[in-house]
């Protein structure tokens, strides 16, 4: 019987296996990282026109 190819083809496909582990592994951790990066904070919006006159109103009515 053929033994030794058996037992051959058994740890090549470990071997291709694992290294197709370990390249996924790696690929994930650095999306992992990518998300977890501080990303810049957005600018805040400008008041619209509204919001500035009501908040003068406001203003106007908090020092009587």
């Amino acid at each position: 019987m053929n033994y030794g190819k058996f037992i051959q083809t058994v740890l090549d496909f470990l071997i291709v296996a694992m290294a197709v582990f370990m390249a996924i592994k790696s690929i994930n951790s650095m999306k992992r990282k990518e998300e977890e990066a501080p990303q810049e904070p957005e600018a805040a919006p400008e008041p619209t026109k509204e919001e500035v006159l009501l908040s003068e109103i406001r203003d106007i009515l908090r020092t009587k």
